[in-house]
């Protein structure tokens, strides 16, 4: 009677394994592609922060804000930096600057945007008299 038993469990180990495997790999994937969206969504942001800093001071334009935005992402990530675009608007009061793109995708069909934005006022010489 034991002899059959032991003969009906073989090979349950091989199946149970067969079974795991693919959704182990499915969640380490998944852990992967949610770290590299967080990674890019730093990074988006930190580059805005970075172009409104580049744009606020008084001598500076929109389009020195937008150049070291980019300057920013495609130092830190050249693959977020191929497909980001940066966006900034200044005027009197306000430097605003938008950066958005995508993430590599390691789960195939998957696309991932990140975007980040910052906004400050923008620094004028005022004559205290």
């Amino acid at each position: 009677m034991a002899r059959d038993r032991r003969r009906t469990e073989r090979g349950d180990a091989t199946v149970e394994t067969v079974l795991a495997v693919p959704v182990l790999l499915f969640l380490i994937t998944v852990i992967i592609q949610a770290g590299l969206w967080f990674h890019g969504s730093q990074i988006m942001e930190a580059a805005a922060q970075e172009g409104v800093r580049a744009g606020r001071v008084d001598s500076a334009t929109a389009v020195d804000a937008e150049d070291r935005a980019r300057q920013f992402v495609s130092t830190l990530s050249p693959s977020l930096a191929s497909t980001s675009t940066v966006h900034a608007s200044k005027n009197a009061a306000r430097t605003r600057v938008t950066v958005e793109g995508q993430v590599e995708a390691v789960i195939p069909g998957l696309r991932l945007a990140v975007s980040g934005s910052a906004e400050r006022p923008t620094e004028r010489f005022r004559d205290d008299r």
